[in-house]
């Protein structure tokens, strides 16, 4: 019984994931109180149906192969080779909280350099496509890959656990994070408060108007959590902050 409890665990994982991350808030914003939410909207035009169903379609490949990469990671011998420790106390519990930021530091900058190849004239017909039919980006495409792609995106997790020692719960809080900050980026709104602008995140974060213009422009704003490499290569939308203003600006009228 037992082992078919942990069997089922990281089908059961990834499906709520893309459930509470994805699909809840396309059901809160684009369904529930569209009317409301218009104000926060990044681009004018709404997202066609049809485009919301190929969505839909691609993402639910997407949450199978993260599956199979979790099963990778919990059942088979590769595991072996992966630094996930099981007693909390066997690092100070300092290593937790910096363990996921060390994570999304290593997953910022593997995503940077393989989104730029992803953008090769040669790759990108054969591996990125799928991903830009999204030109007016939602929740579900943040899950919109072709199975390729999948696998790339999937294998951070490994990479990072091979890397770095981490605790189970850690591993999952920062997968937890990955793919809420995913959504964020490819939600089609604007939802982070009016003090943000002018703080010093503002300067060091990607937004979900940073994100929302790679989609929109094709080119430039490659970052997932931060611009950092997209200000050392020079590849930030030129007028990304005054975007940022006139979609702020908007809420206010």
């Amino acid at each position: 019984m037992e082992k078919q409890i942990s069997v089922w665990l990281p089908i059961f994982m990834n499906v709520i994931r893309f459930v509470v991350l994805a699909v809840l808030p396309f059901l809160l914003i684009y369904v529930c109180f569209p009317n409301y939410f218009k104000k926060f909207k990044i681009q004018i035009r709404s997202v066609r149906r049809s485009e919301l169903f190929r969505e839909l379609f691609y993402s639910l490949f997407t949450v199978l192969i993260f599956i199979g990469v979790s099963v990778l990671v919990i059942f088979t011998p590769l595991k072996e080779y992966l630094k996930i420790y099981p007693d909390i106390n066997h690092y100070h519990w300092v290593w937790m909280p910096l363990s996921i930021l060390t994570a999304i530091f290593i997953h910022d900058t593997y995503f940077y350099w393989l989104h730029r190849f992803l953008h090769h004239r040669k790759v990108y017909p054969v591996l990125h496509k799928v991903h830009h039919d999204s030109t007016n980006p939602s929740p579900f495409t943040s899950h919109s890959f072709n199975i390729s792609e999948s696998i790339l995106e999937a294998m951070i997790l490994p990479l990072i656990l091979f890397l770095i020692p981490m605790h189970k719960i850690a591993a999952i809080g920062f997968i937890f994070i990955a793919i809420a900050y995913n959504v964020y980026g490819h939600l089609g709104y604007e939802i982070v408060p009016r003090w943000f602008r002018k703080s010093f995140l503002f300067k060091l974060m990607v937004t979900s108007v940073h994100h929302n213009m790679h989609h929109e422009k094709f080119h430039g704003n490659y970052g997932y959590y931060f611009r950092i490499w997209d200000r050392l290569m020079g590849t930030v939308y030129p007028n990304y902050e005054r975007k940022f203003d006139e979609v702020l600006a908007k809420r206010s009228e």
